[in-house]
């Protein structure tokens, strides 16, 4: 800690970070013992949290992430967006089609920013809002890949017609970016996807991922 910086606020955070990490919650002990502190602080900061609902507890005394953490998170997808959008427009003049930032969002892949480009005569109108389940579509794929190997290289996954009749899909999964998790890819209407393709669509995921560290 340095003398600019709030040791109280530090630890309310690292309480935050603590819950995020665990299904089941945590226990006022077990907070004590992470933190290196003694209950009575832990108690003053799960109270000051739970004010503001970015905490919650349960009958058995167990602390949760609360609520009010999701109305903090609804601010996340503009400032995302503006990230993305650079190497969105990029990925969709060079390949000729619809580029895309999905964020997962519960159970679902949620389409954050949509680029389409300007020089082609048709192309698939893919609109900022689109939900599919994560088991569909390239975007969705990507990012079950990459839970499956998070220590990984982003790696293009491919995919035909499973959103939509006679489009074909290319993602890749966004690296290393803590607290977010998602795909940056392209969708045509194509019967496949050129060669060239995936390993664009990884270079632009590369791009997000670093604009968003």
């Amino acid at each position: 800690m340095t003398a600019e910086t709030s040791q109280t606020l530090d630890r309310g955070l690292r309480v935050l970070k603590l819950l995020a990490d665990t299904d089941h919650g945590l226990t006022v002990t077990e907070l004590s013992n992470k933190l290196g502190v003694n209950r009575t602080v832990v108690y003053r900061l799960l109270a000051t949290l739970e004010q503001h609902a970015l905490v919650r507890r349960d009958l058995g005394g167990r602390a949760r992430v609360g609520l009010g953490v999701l109305r903090l998170s609804r601010q996340v997808h503009p400032l995302v967006r503006e990230a993305a959008l650079p190497a969105l427009r990029s990925l969709a003049e060079d390949i000729g089609a619809t580029a895309h930032l999905t964020l997962v969002d519960g159970a679902e892949a949620l389409a954050v920013a949509v680029v389409e480009p300007t020089w082609t005569d048709y192309h698939v109108a893919y609109r900022t809002g689109f939900r599919h389940s994560l088991d569909r579509g390239a975007a969705g794929r990507a990012i079950l890949a990459a839970r499956q190997d998070a220590h990984s290289e982003p790696r293009c996954t491919l995919t035909h017609g499973e959103l939509e009749a006679g489009a074909s899909g290319a993602a890749a999964a966004l690296v290393g970016v803590t607290g977010i998790e998602g795909s940056v890819g392209v969708v045509m209407l194509a019967d496949a996807v050129p060669e060239r393709v995936g390993p664009r669509v990884v270079d632009a995921a590369r791009e997000v991922a670093d604009a968003l560290r």
